[in-house]
């Protein structure tokens, strides 16, 4: 009972980026932009929340920072795909590798170090070993999560906003003729997405942990554009989408008595997702007009 305790919370603390970024996929691809910078937003995210903490000595500031530098790197974005109507695969491509580039020169001009920066204060984890046992614990974010999702459903789904919004990745062309300014919600929608990416990218940096790692972010910004596909552009089906890979992650860390080669054990999560891609993300819908200007 105890290891099924552990492997729950575990599988919860792992998803909290993972949905972070299936749904800054989403509300970005729901305006009609494709959205493949959510990795390089999360590095930037991951960046400026050690950062903050790091001068403040007050993790939550530091989250602050990433946000506000998240809501920057979304606008900015916006700017090229869609002000300057920009190529947008190969502009989420090139915010990934500017951050990819940018923020390990950084990191070695403040710590000295292009790997990793000085450790610094971390929100930490609710402590529920009293209830549970063991050493189990869980983030705080994941509760700030679970409201973004909430928040993010009645939005989308309850609001005159939310429907302009999907009928700006839908159907553009009838909101037009209304006299709505569709590029406004694109870029208000992008600017929506680089919070929340990098959100998920200062959980994993002084959340989850406390510090910041060159590549940390490892691919899960891509794993959550998969979860958005598999979730059908929706909230809550990114949200559990995410949650699906995580439990897959979390099985990489459990099956450890298996004595599988830890190679196989790394790319497990990563295979699974491209699996589950292929499988169901032919069958999502996507909003007709992602991609078109």
């Amino acid at each position: 009972m105890q290891a099924c305790f552990d492997f729950i919370f575990l599988a919860v603390n792992l998803a909290v980026p993972l949905v972070l970024a299936a749904e800054a996929a989403m509300i970005a691809e729901r305006s009609g932009v494709i959205c493949l910078g959510v990795e390089g937003i999360m590095i930037f995210g991951a960046f400026f929340a050690v950062t903050g903490s790091y001068y403040t000595g007050n993790p939550w500031l530091g989250v602050l920072l990433a946000v506000a530098g998240g809501a920057l790197a979304g606008w900015i974005y916006g700017i090229f795909a869609v002000t300057l109507k920009g190529q947008q695969v190969v502009v989420g491509v090139a915010v990934n590798f500017f951050a990819a580039g940018i923020t390990p020169m950084v990191t070695q001009q403040i710590w000295g170090s292009e790997g990793a920066s000085a450790t610094v204060n971390s929100i930490g984890t609710m402590d529920l070993s009293k209830i549970f046992g063991g050493s189990t614990g869980i983030s705080w974010f994941v509760f700030l999560t679970i409201l973004i999702v909430a928040g993010m459903w009645y939005f989308m789904y309850k609001t005159k906003y939310g429907l302009r919004l999907r009928m700006t990745g839908d159907f553009p062309l009838g909101l037009q003729t209304c006299g709505i300014n569709t590029n406004r919600y694109k870029l208000w929608a992008m600017t929506a997405s680089g919070i929340l990416a990098a959100a998920g990218g200062a959980y994993l940096s002084v959340g989850y942990g406390n510090l910041f790692v060159t590549d940390m972010v490892a691919g899960r910004g891509y794993m959550g554009v998969a979860a958005n596909i598999f979730g059908g552009w929706t909230p809550l089906g990114g949200a559990f989408a995410a949650l699906f890979f995580a439990v897959v992650q979390t099985l990489r860390y459990t099956l450890t008595d298996l004595e599988l080669p830890s190679q196989l054990m790394q790319m497990l999560p990563y295979l699974v997702t491209l699996i589950a891609l292929v499988l169901f993300g032919r069958n999502s819908k996507s909003p007709e007009g992602l991609g078109k200007l």
